[in-house]
This record gives structure tokens, sequence and C-alpha cells, in this order.
């Protein structure tokens, strides 16, 4: 099949949605499909060679990338009609979209049409072309991070869509690349951290995501070494200003995607402290209905998580899997992080857990799923 992905992801990037967007073409290419994904534009002179790309974005199975013009305003509006007008002329099967504009335009010329959602619409106008997409008859298909999504579109947008045009597919992994990883105490020694215990962090450091609870444990837990993996340049500076004078901080800044599988085997216990309200690189709150792509690499690393308690991670995520602590609450976690350092037997069990169950969630099990019956 012939599948043309139009997105609005920046690509080359380091944010979660342009690496998700590279995963699900990467996952619908192994599947045999021919893939060609369609993004604005970059800047002249600024497009990145395809081997740049594979290392970004840690890729192994090839596919294409056009760039169309979206300057200004009017032409971002228009990208996502131009971006269908060309997949038409590339005699696209199946155009798949993270945008409802473009899954509107596909369904109208009379192609089938995958609307892959991850957020609610944040006004009247976005509202009215998730309905649209709902109401116009054709072949077509909701891809939702989570059921909470999903539930949020039926609570508030009254939009109902038959079950076998609803596919809930959280964000995946691929676990080809997190085999043979090496244990803590190796993985430490090959990218030069410090021999002690490790609890790590990875991910950007944007509002919401937990940075300021991390320091306050890392505070309370000299024994152990602090490490939080990825974030911008500018985060990064900020943080490393507020650890001043703690000893047992690292903030590594951006580290390559492909180079992530062996910092995450170098923790013996892996953080997800999500605060109430969760900041993407736009802004916005998404606690409610987020679906981290780092939860799965965390499952897939076969390392001890401890995560926020909040719903929709319990999506994934039971007891048997990851302690749970109340978002925010810094004397629950420094409880359960201490007890998880002295307790090796459980971490392991937690871990061997978390690992069995991330075999659900791989991009090309994704891939299969939403493409099931299409």
């Amino acid at each position: 099949m012939n599948i043309i992905a139009v997105a609005g992801a920046r690509i080359p990037s380091d944010t979660a949605n342009s690496i998700q967007v590279m995963k699900v073409c990467q996952g619908l290419a192994q599947l045999g499909h021919r893939v060609t994904l369609i993004v604005p534009a970059l800047p002249p002179n600024a497009g990145p060679q395809a081997s740049d790309l594979q290392t970004l974005y840690g890729l192994h199975t090839p596919f294409e990338i056009e760039y169309l013009p979206a300057v200004g305003a009017l032409g971002r509006r228009l990208f996502t009609l131009r971006a269908v007008r060309r997949a038409l002329a590339l005699g696209g099967d199946l155009i798949y979209t993270w945008f409802p504009q473009s899954a509107v335009f596909a369904l109208l010329a009379g192609k089938p049409a995958i609307f892959e959602i991850h957020e609610p619409a944040s006004t009247p106008t976005g509202r009215i072309w998730y309905r649209l997409f709902a109401a116009l008859p054709g072949r077509k298909r909701l891809v939702s991070i989570t059921q909470a999504l999903v539930q949020i579109l039926n609570r508030n947008y009254h939009i109902r869509l038959r079950p076998e045009e609803v596919v809930i597919g959280p964000n995946g992994v691929e676990l080809e690349r997190f085999v043979s990883l090496p244990d803590p105490k190796t993985a430490r020694r090959q990218i030069g951290l410090p021999a002690s215990p490790t609890v790590l962090c990875a991910g950007h450091l944007y509002a919401g995501r937990g940075a300021g609870l991390f320091l306050t444990l890392a505070a309370s837990t000299p024994e152990a070494h602090f490490v939080w993996v990825g974030g911008r340049p500018q985060d990064v500076s900020i943080w490393r200003e507020k650890a001043a004078g703690l000893d047992n901080v690292t903030f590594t800044g951006f580290v390559p995607h492909e180079q992530i599988p062996l910092y995450q085997a170098a923790g013996d216990i892996l953080l997800m402290p999500y605060e109430h309200s969760i900041a993407g690189s736009s802004g916005g709150d998404s606690s409610t209905f987020c679906s981290p792509m780092k939860m799965f690499e965390y499952m897939a690393a076969g390392r001890a998580i401890l995560s926020s308690d909040l719903p929709v991670i319990r999506e994934v995520l039971d007891e048997s899997m990851a302690v749970f602590c109340p978002p925010e609450d810094a004397a629950a976690w420094q409880t359960a992080l201490r007890a998880l350092l002295h307790d090796p037997a459980r971490r392991a069990t937690l871990a061997k857990n978390a690992r069995r169950a991330a075999e659900k969630y791989t991009w090309l099990a994704r891939a299969k799923q939403t493409l099931e019956g299409f």
C-alpha cells in the first residue's frame, strides 16, 4: 500500500512529537508499505542528510520525506490542504495524518484517512474539524494515544465513532534497541557516570516534568547519584544552576536517541515525577491524556520504575510493574525511593514484569493494530 503521512512536526527536531512521527512512519514502512512523510519545509539549506536522521531518530527502516513550503500564517494554514493535494498526486492509497483538516480533505477527495490524535482541540474551530472528520462518510479511523482522550471527545465534543473506526494506540518502543543491555554498573562505566547507585530521569525539562522534585530527592538521598538525560540547552543551564552545591546530580543535556537505551540501562531506578499539570514543547497541560514515550522505553530497559500516580499512566502500568506516588508529594517520593534503593529483589521483580509487558507496545505492533482490517 502507498501510504502518505502528513504531519506538522519539524524534521529534524528533538521534540517528542517529532520523534513520535518518525517512529510511526518507520513502523508502517516495516510492514512493507511504501511510506512518504510530508512535513513543512525547513529554512533554505537546512535540510538534513538521511544519515543525520538515522542517527538522530535511531532509524533502521527507510522511508521518503518531502518538504512543502509553509511560510507565514497563511502558508501554515494552507499546508494541510496542499499536503493532501500532493498526496493525491503521489497516488496515495491511504492518507495518515496528525491534522484533522488533512483527514477531512482526504475524505472529501474520496481517499481513506487515518487521523491520529494526541490532544483535544484547543479552539472552537478545531472542534469543528474534529466533528467533520467524525461526520463525513468514507473509510476512516481515529487513532488515539489513550482511552482517556477518546472519553474526552465523547464527553466534551459528543463525537461518536463506530468501534471499528477507533484504535487506542499508545506510544511505543523498539525492543531491538534494548536487547543485550549491560547491567547498571557496566552501563555507568561505559558512559562515564559514577559507580554509585543511580536514579535516572529522561526527557525534556518543560514545566510539570518534575525537575524540582528530582532535585529535592537528590538533596535527601546523598548516597545515590541522580542523572537527568535530555533537555534543551537553556533549560539545562537553568537547572544546573539550581543544582549548584549538589555533588550527586548530573544534567547531561541532549543525548542522541540511539544512545538513550544505554543511559537508561545505567539507572537502578527510572523516574517519572510528573506534576499535576504537564506542559509540552508548546505549553498546555497533557496530564489527563498523555502517553509518555519514555514510559515504554523505561519498560523495555528492564529497570524499576517510580512514577507519579496519574490515571492515564495506569492505562499501561500497574503495581506489578511500577511504584506509584502522589504527584508533588515530596515526602511520599522520598520514602518510596529509599525503600526501592534498599530492596534489589523488588526492583528486579518490577523490572521483569515491565519488560515483559513492553512486548505489547512496539511501534511495529502499533502499526499492525492501526491498519488491521483497513
